[in-house]
């Protein structure tokens, strides 16, 4: 559901458009600091500009892919292949083996293959193109979360569940590149990257997991100078195949990259997306500082970086107010942080991470949805109520030790706990009925009740791959 960051979906080659963020490779560096060096064809001085953030190595970043080389690279087409396998070990011990709460995960005590994904990125001439599937259980997590193909006829999460990007745009050779693309693309809410092989750990923390992982629609990249991103949005809707109303969800990105070793990112976003309520306003800014403090690639601690996240957001209009609530238009808004410390060793050999994070969402409107006797959101369940002013709050920790022997593949181990104010979490009784889920989708069931804890710990392992 809603996972990213990120920023991947940008691989370009040189001449052509713009080289992926955080994933720009030393090969493609040297080639753009000789492009700069190179004179121009009528024989002046004039200096070409420079591929951006192509001026330091910033696979460091969480939500970026840390390859440096492209097993398949031509000069038509970048091929991309990535493969997360987990096995996830819930305390709790949930007879129905179900995990709620995480988008990056579904079922526990099992092997599962979260995600599979083959595809890659076009490029010709100025023309540009990305497609990538998703397989497993993203297929089914993602889509359960988007209430708008409730809306009208056809089946847009069956349409789209096995697509994770689908985009084809332009790139214009102005300031220092301007995209345009249309499609399905990685949201820009969130630091975490909708790909587990990217990020610095495997469950993040709500501020990511419970904030858009993809958009539909338009987006415009703009590029004023080497260090500085700034984009638009124009979209169906907050993480949605379809729109929940009908006017189109908007949006801005903000990315600031002064040094190699420094990050700073804003997103902000304005749209109506709760389902038959058109005067409801939703409104979100997120906003992220990611820094490498320390880097010795001769000693056996190596490198070490931060990255803190802070969310607001609320709903205004149709029934609640963004502060200063009342019994009859409650208060509806959300407020989080998150804060993550990584350390590498023995040349990136290994990884830890560190984290932790809360919010507090009165409504619940971005909390993610128990699938209770296979509720979803357009279903919603008596269960786990989502009425305006609702309280929801939570926080969470969490250790994760990676083992890298390739650039191309990491062993993942790590143990998470989480806590909230009411009962969400999966106990040992599961959240299916007896005999597997019975009438409609999240509807009640006599003489049952999901068994719903305030805490969780689990360990999660994972196989991921990207080359």
């Amino acid at each position: 559901m809603f996972r990213h960051s990120q920023f991947g979906g940008l691989a370009l080659t040189l001449s052509v458009a713009i080289a992926p963020l955080g994933a720009q490779s030393a090969r493609d560096s040297a080639k753009a600091d000789s492009a700069a060096r190179a004179p121009a064809d009528s024989g002046s001085l004039k200096p070409h500009k420079r591929e951006p953030f192509a001026f330091a190595d910033f696979t460091w970043l969480n939500g970026n892919s840390r390859e440096k080389t492209a097993l398949l690279d031509t000069k038509y087409f970048t091929g991309e292949f990535r493969a997360d396998v987990n096995y996830i070990g819930d305390f709790a011990n949930p007879k129905d083996h179900t995990l709620d709460g995480a988008a990056e995960a579904g079922r526990t005590g099992e092997l599962q293959v979260q995600q599979l994904g083959v595809g890659g990125d076009f490029h010709y001439d100025n023309v540009r193109g990305r497609f990538m599937t998703q397989f497993g259980l993203y297929s089914e997590l993602t889509p359960r979360d988007d209430a708008s193909p409730a809306r009208g006829q056809w089946n847009l999460a069956d349409a789209y569940r096995y697509i994770s990007e689908a985009y084809g745009g332009y790139h214009w050779n102005a300031l220092n590149g301007i995209n345009l693309d249309a499609g399905i693309f990685l949201s820009y809410v969130g630091l975490f990257s909708y790909y587990n092989y990217d990020n610095w750990a495997y469950q993040p923390s709500y501020v990511s997991a419970n904030t858009p992982w993809f958009f539909e629609g338009l987006r415009i990249q703009t590029f004023p100078s080497d260090k500085l991103k700034v984009e638009l949005w124009i979209i169906n809707g907050w993480q949605s195949y379809g729109m929940f109303n009908d006017a189109p969800g908007l949006g801005t990105q903000i990315l600031w990259r002064p040094t190699g070793s420094i990050q700073a990112l804003s997103n902000d976003y304005w749209g109506f997306d709760t389902p038959n309520t058109p005067a409801r306003l939703r409104l979100h800014t997120d906003n992220s500082l990611e820094v490498k403090y320390y880097d010795d690639p001769t000693a056996l601690f190596d490198k070490s970086a931060f990255s803190v996240t802070l969310d607001a957001g609320c709903e205004t209009g149709g029934g609640v107010e963004c502060v200063s609530g009342t019994t009859a238009r409650p208060a509806q808004y959300f407020l989080g942080y998150m804060f993550y410390n990584r350390f590498w060793f023995a040349k990136d050999l290994f990884g830890l991470t560190m984290g932790t994070g809360a919010i507090t969402n009165p409504g619940r409107y971005l909390v993610l949805l128990p699938p209770i006797n296979g509720a979803n959101a357009t279903s919603g369940t008596p269960y786990f109520p989502t009425t305006p002013g609702t309280p929801y709050n939570a926080w969470d920790t969490s250790i994760t030790f990676d083992y890298m022997p390739s650039q191309f593949i990491t062993f993942r181990g790590e143990l998470i706990h989480r806590e909230a104010n009411v009962p969400y979490f999966v106990g040992p009784g599961g959240i299916t009925p007896p005999g597997g889920n019975t009438g409609a989708p999240g509807s009640t069931v006599p003489d049952w009740s999901p068994d719903l804890r305030k805490t969780e710990t689990r360990l999660n392992f994972a196989v991921l791959v990207k080359m």
